[in-house]
């Protein structure tokens, strides 16, 4: 029995996607729940799964538009290993049987269509005789034999010493693919966000003393009991909850001629995929503990790095933070995830010479960078905002107090 294989309903606001990638070849015996295609949208990118075993047929390439619902492939249940094995027939041998039936690889297919080499008439050295992507460019770099009649070609004309030497094919300079929708999606609301907002940016730096000795004190013991680590991003969590709570106008955003004021603290935490920025949603942040934080943020890391993120996880935040620290940055200005009106940007710990009480002293010191929407957020607001959090940061006692 065949069992049609149809792209997976997303939500309710996404109706369409391109199927990017197919993991497995067509033909393949697959297992149930075993990924078959990744699937990109304008909002995410997920995989569709077999919901049978059995051997998969599709019809659809990489790289095709597809609608939700629409099958893609079809899975006969009834197939088994020896009915998909390669049979070796009288006219060829065991080895070149096999290679013959196999399916040729993508790069060959690809080598044949540019250059017209037929991969049946190139001698295969893979496993059983198959054709590799490199056979077919060996064929496609031998000389042709010259005829028999021919006669000797005339020498070359000599060339200008002067003549510049041709430059190389722009293949070999260039490579060109399409934007995939998900990039294509960051790309036009990180514009809109810049043309739509007043945004400004204000800066401070962080004292990260209290908070590594702290990590450091207590790394251990916080493992053995929560089975994570302990990381400054639950201290920056625990610090913008408290600076929204004390700054409320931050956790509000502009509907129209309507302002809209947040009484939650789901926090969005920017993280880096092959695919784009993603910022999935950590829910009630005021409600979790410091383990619950970073248990949440690794869970959701993971998944957006899998590709397992769904539209639900990265809808609703009231406030953003971005970590362009862990890649080396020393100071940036990040742009607003709209409609939210503030994002944090955390940056690299550096060792810097400080004065404190009258003495210069060396400090492990961190750049942060505070940007908001100006038609909402005061100046006097959003300096406010990132003091506190600074405050918190440099004497974490005050998120277990709550001042």
């Amino acid at each position: 029995m065949a069992i049609e294989v149809k792209i997976p309903p997303m939500g309710e606001s996404i109706t369409s996607g391109v199927l990017a990638k197919w993991h497995v070849k067509n033909g393949d015996l697959v297992k149930k729940d075993q990924p078959l295609f990744e699937l990109e949208t304008d909002k995410i990118t997920s995989e569709g799964t077999a919901e049978v075993a059995g051997q998969i047929t599709y019809s659809i390439a990489a790289g095709t538009d597809v609608k939700i619902g629409q099958v893609v492939a079809t899975i006969d249940e009834t197939a088994t290993a020896a009915a998909t094995a390669p049979k070796a027939t009288d006219a060829k041998s065991p080895a070149a049987a096999p290679a013959a039936e196999a399916p040729a690889s993508p790069a060959v297919r690809r080598l044949a269509a540019e250059t017209g080499i037929d991969p049946a008439s190139v001698s295969g050295t893979g496993k059983g005789g198959r054709v590799t992507k490199g056979d077919m460019l060996a064929a496609g770099t031998k000389a042709p034999e010259a005829p028999a009649a021919a006669k000797p070609a005339a020498p070359a004309p000599m060339k200008d010493a002067a003549e510049k030497p041709a430059s190389a094919p722009t293949a070999a300079r260039q490579t060109r693919t399409k934007m995939s929708k998900l990039r294509q999606t960051i790309a036009a609301r990180l514009v809109q966000a810049q043309q739509q907002a007043a945004m400004l940016t204000t800066f401070n730096e962080v004292d990260m003393s209290a908070v590594m000795d702290l990590r450091k004190k207590y790394q251990d013991d916080f493992v053995k009991k929560h089975g994570v680590k302990l990381g400054f991003m639950s201290f920056f969590t625990k610090a913008v909850v408290q600076a929204l709570r004390d700054v409320p106008g931050i956790n509000a955003q502009i509907d129209g001629d309507e302002i809209i004021q947040n009484h939650y603290y789901d926090v969005g935490m920017a993280v880096s995929t092959d695919k784009g920025l993603m910022v999935p949603v950590i829910r009630n942040c005021d409600a979790l503990d410091m383990a619950g934080i970073e248990k949440a943020i690794a869970d959701a890391a993971k998944r957006a790095r899998e590709g397992k993120i769904t539209l639900n996880d990265l809808e609703g935040g009231v406030f953003t933070i971005t970590n362009g620290g862990i890649f080396g940055s020393m100071l940036s200005t990040p742009i607003l995830n709209a409609p939210q009106s503030a994002i944090l940007g955390l940056h690299a710990i550096n060792e810097r010479p400080v004065a404190v009480n009258g003495q210069v002293v060396i400090r492990p010191m961190m750049y942060l960078a505070l940007s908001y929407d100006h038609r909402l957020v005061d100046g006097k607001q959003a300096v406010t905002f990132l003091v506190k959090v600074k405050q918190l940061i440099e004497d974490p006692a005050r998120l277990a107090i709550g001042i």
